[in-house]
């Protein structure tokens, strides 16, 4: 089965920030803890060890198998949350939003990740386990994010409304976003699976975190996935003294805005909150805010005294969520966890809260970049061979492309810059000549040159846009082949929803990400089907 790969920087679909911290940059290394290579994992499990609250482990495992009650979970995965309960099992966290019937395709890619590199550690270091998790983000109430998937270009949007955490949403309504859903897959077997799949998931599951935690659990059991849902009154429980920290002291704002003038030269992904939490219920996540010795909860009439906070804290520790800043603290509280995967963006925010986990004497996790891939079907391979390109080709701007294609096409140099190299040489030795007998001369020259020049130029777009119209029919496959892998000339994985390429290639698809996702080569793959 043909496949190749791209470096994660050499895509040039990663930021200056990430790239940076994949090249080890030093200007970033005070900002995590190790990075990600098999020898380093055994020095953070040994740290993990001594910081994590062993006690917690039967709290973890006790709560984890309520959430898995009612699931046909396999052997492995509930072994797995037995693991849990012994001081030498450790996790790796991938987590990701409740996207409609798993959104874009990276949402397979986090997964896959995961269970690869527990996979790889467990060779690694056969004396401990370890056991891959994704943690659901049932706390987040951006709806408009997850409420839709891409199918074949088509928007597969839920109609409806919510402003509370989407893991407490009911499915009512998801019986029309099947019909819909359903047409467009037509016949056939894998068409048939993917029905029941989507049906059995939302419409016998009365909210959307137990319609996901099926979801997740059906496509990856086997593998022993454990699926986590931390908006639970158990796990908030244990992270009481952390919250409470920070209704008081706001000690996440102080430490991640002092790391956040290290990050002065990116585009910062995140500011803190003066309190970065978050009064929750059914229908309402709002923002904790203090003032004058009041706790007020955004866009709604509740307030409260400290002492009556504190006071409902202990009691009810499930109204208190954290936001993007504290939630990461919270997950490294309440798991035995080693290492963080995800995407660019969520790489990004980690990198603010090192000293803020610090202050909070808890470890920060390793941070590991998740695969990226880019799905081909055979065809699409074949069709790179015959107009002679490389994947790497692919990953260029498409004006770059065609450009360069045009180029190698054309019998003769369309490239000017030897001529313009040579002009600018002449005029530097005219300029000489003119300011040794008459400055006045100087300006004359100056615009000449850039005259000359600017005909060069216009004769190196001409001759180029004549070279197109030559191999017009050529260069119109080449973009229709980009367009295909890179739809709006956005990242595929981003883009399309894993059900596409189900449709065709049934366990073929994941089979495949399985045997090929190396997790720690940081590299972009292509995954010919």
């Amino acid at each position: 089965m043909p496949s190749d790969c791209i470096s994660f920087q050499d895509s040039g679909y990663f930021t200056p920030l990430i790239v940076d911290y994949l090249n080890q940059k030093d200007n970033l290394k005070p900002l995590y803890n190790r990075f990600p290579t098999l020898e380093n994992f055994k020095l953070q499990l040994e740290e993990k060890q001594q910081n994590y609250n062993a006690d917690f482990r039967k709290v973890l495992a006790g709560s984890l198998l309520r959430q898995y009650k009612d699931v046909d979970a396999s052997e492995l995965t509930l072994e797995n949350i037995q693991l849990l309960k012994s001081e030498n099992t450790f996790t790796i966290t991938t987590g990701h939003q409740l996207n409609l019937f798993t959104g874009p395709l990276y949402f397979l890619y986090k997964i896959v990740s995961t269970i690869n590199l527990a996979k790889e550690l467990k060779a690694a270091y056969p004396a401990y386990n370890f056991v891959p998790v994704y943690w659901m983000a049932t706390e987040d109430h951006d709806f408009e994010e997850i409420n839709y998937f891409t199918f074949k270009d088509k928007k597969i949007k839920w109609p409806r409304e919510s402003t509370g955490p989407v893991g407490r949403l009911s499915t009512d309504g998801l019986d029309a976003v099947l019909e819909v859903f359903s047409k467009e897959l037509g016949p056939g077997n894998n068409a048939d699976y993917l029905r029941s799949l989507f049906k059995k998931a939302y419409l016998e599951h009365n909210n959307l975190a137990a319609a996901t935690r099926y979801l997740a659990n059906e496509i990856f059991k086997e593998k022993g996935l454990v699926i986590i849902d931390a908006d639970n009154p158990e796990l908030k429980k244990l992270f009481i003294p952390y919250v409470k920290e920070e209704l008081l002291n706001q000690i996440s704002h102080h430490k991640v805005a002092e790391t956040s003038g290290l990050l002065k030269d990116y585009n910062i992904q995140v500011n803190p909150r003066e309190i970065n939490l978050f009064y929750i219920e059914d229908n309402i996540r709002e923002r904790i805010i203090l003032q004058d010795g009041t706790y007020f909860i955004n866009n709604t009439q509740l307030q409260f005294t400290e002492t009556e906070l504190l006071s409902l804290l202990e009691s009810n520790p499930e109204k208190f969520s954290p936001n993007v800043i504290m939630r990461p603290l919270y997950q490294e509280v309440i798991l035995p966890n080693l290492c963080y995967i995800g995407g660019g963006g969520e790489i990004a925010y980690w990198l603010e809260l090192k000293s803020f986990f610090e202050a909070s004497n808890v470890t920060l996790p390793i941070l590991l970049l998740r695969n990226s891939v880019l799905l081909a079907t055979q065809k699409q391979s074949e069709k790179l061979d015959k107009l002679g390109l490389t994947w790497a080709d692919m990953f260029s701007k498409q004006q770059d492309l065609v450009n360069h294609k045009v180029q190698g096409f054309s019998e003769f140099q369309l490239d000017f810059s030897e001529q313009k190299e040579f002009l600018k040489k002449q005029f530097e030795k005219l300029a000489a000549m003119a300011a040794k007998t008459d400055a006045s001369f100087t300006g004359a020259v100056k615009a000449q040159e850039s005259k000359q020049l600017q005909g060069l130029e216009n004769l190196e777009k001409r001759l180029l846009k004549a070279e197109k119209r030559r191999h017009a029919d050529e260069l119109e496959r080449i973009t229709q082949l980009q367009n295909e892998l890179f739809p709006g000339n956005s990242l595929q994985e981003r883009k399309a929803n894993f059900s596409e390429f189900y449709l065709e290639f049934d366990r073929k698809l994941l089979e495949e990400l399985f045997r090929q996702l190396k997790p720690l080569e940081q590299e972009f793959n292509v995954v010919v089907l």
